[in-house]
């Protein structure tokens, strides 16, 4: 029954790290991609207010009537970069923030995971112990319920650990 038991639990454990593995891969590169495009249109926000002040510029040396075009012009241009700005901010706030926040969780249940595997490992050593106490003295009742006290104690703060 404890042998089930402790293949069981390897077979929750390998899936858990592929799934760890699974998330620290995917969502470190979906965090560095959308970084990339929030710099991107952040750049892309700064190259058109450089344009803003350039439409501006140039309509301070034409005639009245291009003048009043151009500056309106250029003043909605702005808005949308107002716009362009409000979304660099959302995409940082409400994407990258909460993507750079997985990292710190990733590498928690990595930790978390280390110490199921050393407890594991330790509670196979003691199960693989206990059999071959069973096995070279099957009449050492008193060595045999130690060794079996101690195995189920250890399972049992695996699974409260769990």
């Amino acid at each position: 029954m404890l042998r089930r038991s402790l293949e069981n639990r390897d077979a929750q454990t390998r899936q858990l790290q592929d799934a760890v593995t699974n998330v620290e891969k995917h969502f470190g590169e979906l965090c560095q991609i959308f970084a990339a495009y929030v710099r991107k249109t952040a750049r892309l926000r700064d190259k058109a207010d450089l344009l803003v002040n350039e439409i501006n510029v140039y309509a301070s040396t034409e005639t009245p009537n291009l003048k009043q075009g151009l500056k309106n012009f250029a003043d909605e241009f702005a808005k949308l970069q107002d716009y362009r700005q409000a979304e660099v901010e959302r995409l940082e706030a409400k994407v990258v923030e909460p993507l750079k926040a997985y990292g710190t969780i990733v590498k928690m249940k990595r930790d978390d995971l280390k110490a199921t595997l050393t407890a594991r490992n330790r509670e196979a050593k003691q199960l693989t112990q206990l059999e071959r106490t069973r096995q070279r003295n099957p009449s050492d009742r008193h060595v045999i319920v130690s060794f079996d006290f101690s195995l189920k104690k250890c399972f049992v703060r695996y699974a409260v650990q769990k």
